[in-house]
């Protein structure tokens, strides 16, 4: 017997980075207003910065999403008894995707969505924050498509390919295979 998502209840989705500063910090806010009451967003770093990048903020709110309560964390907070258990873990950073990463209870499916760091955009200012809109219009896109996904007739096999697929989608970036 193949086993299926259940259909009737919401989805916990944490999206991994390094920093946990602006790609996945961006997913969270994306998930939790896009995703319709059917998935609740997470997000951590394995080294977070401690503190969210302000033109993340700054993008985040040009597009009407909510930043309350977005914070940097260490991808520890979801490990502990206390952890919310995830039913999908998305790494959104090529470093992220390469390092081991906890065990997390209820083994949720995973897929890597690499999207280019903002972070690391030079230039004038304009330049800056035209790296952090991309960043978030790849990562709205990827979490458009997964929202739509039939979760309750996709066997864990099959979704776990058509999530493989989402992070091939425009934007997308490759693991430095010397990383992994």
């Amino acid at each position: 017997m193949t086993e299926q998502i259940a259909a009737t209840r919401i989805y916990n989705v944490l999206f991994l980075c390094t920093g946990n500063s602006s790609r996945s910090i961006m997913a969270e806010a994306i998930l939790n207003r896009d995703g319709a009451g059917k998935f609740r967003g997470y997000s951590a770093g394995s080294h977070p910065t401690g503190t969210v990048n302000p033109l993340t903020l700054k993008v985040l709110g040009s597009y009407g999403y909510s930043t309350e309560g977005l914070a940097s964390k260490s991808w520890d907070v979801f490990t502990g008894p206390e952890a919310p258990v995830m039913d999908f873990v998305f790494t959104v950073c090529d470093s992220a995707a390469g390092e081991v990463a906890p065990v997390w209870p209820g083994q949720p499916v995973t897929a890597h969505w690499g999207i280019e760091n903002p972070t690391r955009g030079t230039g004038s200012d304009l330049e800056r924050e035209a790296a952090f809109v991309a960043a978030f219009r790849y990562l709205r896109n990827r979490i458009t498509v997964f929202s739509a996904l039939p979760l309750a007739s996709l066997d864990r096999l099959n979704l776990g390919a058509r999530l493989r697929d989402i992070g091939q989608l425009e934007g997308t970036t490759r693991p430095d295979p010397k990383v992994a």
